[in-house]
């Protein structure tokens, strides 16, 4: 399977690093799931994945799971979390783009609540 493994990101400059390295950690050891995307914002960290295809048929209990794992793990955090394709592609750009450089700090966290809205607005 093809994976792209972004690394996890924040929005804003030196703020949570470790603890989104934390988070992707802990999703990639679900066995279902075989690619992750993580980016923490101001307020919400989004967490997007792709499922081995054997795996699909389970995926709402996949999420379910994957939820209440990280609600107990990390309490204080907002988590919005989503297997569609489009965020997570959404997810990647994002990342790519904060990397190289063309996207500042405020424009990245405005593209980033986008990305939330969009998954939110998909359920």
């Amino acid at each position: 399977m093809k994976t792209t493994n972004p690394t996890p990101t924040v929005t804003e400059k030196n703020k949570g690093q470790d603890k989104v390295e934390k988070i992707e950690k802990e999703v990639e050891s679900f066995d279902e799931i075989y690619d992750v995307a993580v980016v923490k914002g101001k307020k919400d960290t989004l967490v997007v994945y792709k499922v081995k295809h054997m795996q699909r048929f389970n995926m709402k209990e996949i999420e379910k799971d994957l939820n209440k794992t990280l609600e107990k793990k990390y309490p204080k955090e907002n988590f919005t979390v989503s297997s569609d394709y489009k965020i997570f592609l959404e997810a990647v750009r994002l990342v790519e783009r904060k990397n190289n450089g063309s996207l500042s700090d405020k424009q990245a966290e405005k593209r980033f609540n986008e990305i939330v809205k969009m998954s939110s607005d998909m359920k």
